[in-house]
């Protein structure tokens, strides 16, 4: 398993490449926490603090396929590192004029979530032209969707010791200050300044023409629904027991079974369509999600949340790969930041959602939104099946073409700079 993973680490740039994209995303996955924090400290209230913190991730989820499509169209370094500067200058604002003006407040978190940088789609464009076959490109896939949850688990924990040291406003700005060295890190590198989109069809839709995007995008926001309610639906159970440490071990269990289940599903090469493959891991996916409305003790609890964690790191590996047989030529930045989208709205849903939930049938009812949320992400699969059975014309590889300079077995794989 370890070989096949530091046999891409090995790889030129490899390494440099998703460190860089992961430190150049700790202000956006630290985000809510920082914000909340900051604004306890200046004495605002929750609601405040939620509101801002809400600005910030609704700013985000439209920044992000705007800022995908003009990467590439204008390629990565011109449009990442003045986003992340621009980005780390909103929080900045923040920081430094606190939350004595509210629209101040405001205004400066939405620029910081708008030009958040399309990172993690851009490094996702990259692996091909880095990586070259198919195999380890997949591989990677996996690696980077293991490597988010190390980066969601350390990042909340680095702002916690900043804010231990310093204060909440230091944290703000050392954590983006950090960010736009990552970014920085990224554009200059060999592989960022060659890359370039495949030639694209003027089309005002963009990525979003593709009726298997479409499908994925659907699916998946109710993937990011369950997540978000679980988040929630822990803290209202560690309520229950008035144990506020349950929480910490839940979301932690949850964290270690997609670590798990990243790290297995990428150390082996899968045969057959990754639609198909798909479509089982969310079925299985869902399943995990379904026990936990039993909300046994804690101990059986944690065994649970670890259980459904470990398919959601294979499903966001795999979605990686229909996402880029799927988006049209000269879009798959754009696409994948459809996807990080997609996925952080239905978070947001979901979190609004099990809240009254809680509030109406207690614990357990808030857990259920996770499970249908599960179900429901598995119902669009199957539902789309016709436009998931295979990628779209214009993606399809034929081997020595344009789309397919590896040779690629699966067909619609996109290769060097192509999309």
């Amino acid at each position: 398993m370890a070989a096949g993973y530091l046999d891409i680490l090995r790889a030129r740039h490899a390494a440099r490449l998703l460190t860089g994209t992961l430190v150049g995303r700790l202000p956006n996955g630290t985000a809510s926490i920082a914000i909340v924090l900051f604004v306890r400290a200046e004495g605002g209230s929750y609601s405040v603090a939620g509101a801002l913190a809400a600005v910030y991730g609704l700013a985000t989820a439209v920044g992000q396929p705007l800022l995908g499509r003009a990467v590439d169209l204008y390629g990565q370094p011109r449009v990442q590192l003045p986003a992340a500067v621009v980005s780390a200058l909103g929080m900045a604002v923040l920081a430094l004029a606190g939350t004595g003006s509210l629209p101040l407040a405001y205004a400066a978190v939405a620029v910081a979530g708008l030009f958040t940088p399309p990172l993690e789609g851009g490094l996702r464009a990259l692996w091909p032209s880095v990586l070259g076959g198919e195999e380890r490109v997949h591989r990677a896939y996996a690696m980077d969707a293991v490597a988010q949850e190390v980066m969601f688990t350390a990042g909340p924990l680095l702002v916690t010791l900043l804010v231990a040291l310093w204060s909440p406003a230091t944290a703000l700005l050392v954590i983006n200050a950090i960010g736009v060295l990552g970014a920085l890190s990224v554009v200059v590198s060999e592989p960022s300044r060659a890359w370039r989109s495949a030639p694209r069809e003027a089309h005002w839709l963009g990525a979003l023409r593709s009726p298997g995007l479409l499908a994925l995008l659907g699916s998946f926001f109710f993937v990011g629904l369950a997540l978000g309610s679980i988040t929630v639906a822990a803290m209202a159970y560690a309520d229950d027991l008035g144990r506020e440490s349950v929480y910490g071990w839940l979301m932690a269990a949850l964290g270690l079974g997609a670590l798990i289940g990243g790290a297995v599903y990428g150390a082996r090469q899968w045969a057959g369509a990754p639609e198909r493959r798909l479509r089982v891991i969310v079925g299985l996916l869902a399943l995990g999600y379904l026990p936990l409305v039993l909300t046994p003790g804690p101990v059986a609890m944690t065994v649970l949340a670890a259980v459904s964690g470990v398919f959601l790191a294979p499903a966001v590996a795999c979605s990686f790969i229909v996402v880029d047989r799927h988006a049209p030529r000269g879009t798959v930045t754009e696409a994948f930041s459809w996807l990080v989208t997609t996925f952080g709205v239905g978070a947001a849903v979901g979190t609004a959602v099990a809240g009254p939930a809680v509030e109406l049938g207690g614990t357990a009812w808030s857990f259920a939104v996770a499970g249908a949320g599960g179900v429901a992400a598995l119902l669009v699969l199957l539902a789309t099946g016709k436009v998931l059975g295979a990628p779209p014309r214009t993606a399809v590889a034929v081997r020595g073409s344009e789309n397919d300079r590896n040779g690629a077995v699966e067909p619609g794989f996109s290769s060097g700079h192509q999309a």
